[in-house]
């Protein structure tokens, strides 16, 4: 049976691949990953946070009213969310590239406009072979209409596709307002696949110990639920390449979302 399929341009033996996650943190376990059949991998996110951590200091993380609430600022991620610096990212995407032949996706989440640029150009020269621009955001600012967030995000990836040659893949949030219409303005924009839908961090509150909860709740088969809706909607509407993350834990999964549109499936 002929399961191969193309996805940033690449064609691909089958449709099942890696998504972003700490598999791809040890060397050793990407080459087993490719030794296993993965024919493209996703490393996890680079957050401008990072680097803005690494410059001013977690405190300055957010500089913004939530300051004013000591309990405020607690639910933002500190910096033990984030696992590698901007150059040991950079390194590790060069090592990588050194021992597997497979594509590899570098994945970005950037908070300004520079810094989605000035990063993805530093991913590129580091040998990524495409990029997921992880577009995680939470829009706060009650003077920005979401008509704004849209655009925003639209010329993001135009200024990206503008700025590098490699393929680039636009990860989204299931929270915009009009996700059709945002996807044709992000093909039209020149974005090479769409990947539906990231995971906002979401903390809890601890009752007892009057503290905030950062636990990490793992996804399952029930989240694809939301996914193959929109896969479905958008598969064969826009130009780029289509891919479910989030939700695909078993065979059956990977079988739903390829018979909703899905070009690729992450896990």
């Amino acid at each position: 049976m002929d399961l191969s399929t193309t996805y940033l341009g690449f064609t691909l033996p089958h449709p099942l691949i890696p998504g972003a996650s700490p598999l791809a943190d040890e060397i050793d376990t990407v080459k087993r990953l490719e030794d296993a059949g993965a024919p493209a991998l996703v490393l996890r996110s680079l957050f401008e946070e990072q680097v803005t951590q690494e410059q001013m200091a977690e405190h300055h993380l957010l500089d913004g009213p939530g300051e004013s609430f000591a309990e405020a600022m607690s639910y933002f991620p500190g910096a033990d969310v984030f696992v590698l610096s901007t150059d040991r990212y950079l390194e590790h995407l060069r090592r990588i590239k050194q021992v597997v032949t497979i594509p590899v996706i570098a994945s970005l989440n950037g908070i300004t406009p520079g810094g989605w640029l000035e990063h993805a150009r530093l991913m590129e020269q580091a040998g990524a072979d495409a990029l997921e621009l992880n577009l995680y955001r939470v829009a706060t600012d009650p003077e920005i209409s979401g008509v704004e967030v849209e655009q925003q995000t639209i010329e993001i990836v135009r200024e990206v596709k503008r700025t590098t040659r490699i393929p680039v893949a636009v990860k989204l949030s299931p929270f915009f307002s009009s996700i059709a219409h945002l996807a044709r303005g992000l093909d039209n924009a020149g974005a090479d696949a769409l990947v539906l839908f990231n995971r906002f961090y979401q903390p809890d509150i601890d009752i007892e110990e009057l503290t905030v909860s950062r636990t990490l709740h793992l996804s399952d088969s029930s989240e694809l639920l939301l996914r193959l809706h929109w896969m479905a909607i958008l598969a064969g509407r826009v130009r780029a390449s289509l891919a479910v993350t989030g939700g695909v834990h078993t065979a059956l999964d990977v079988v739903k979302a390829t018979m909703a549109g899905a070009h690729v499936t992450q896990m």
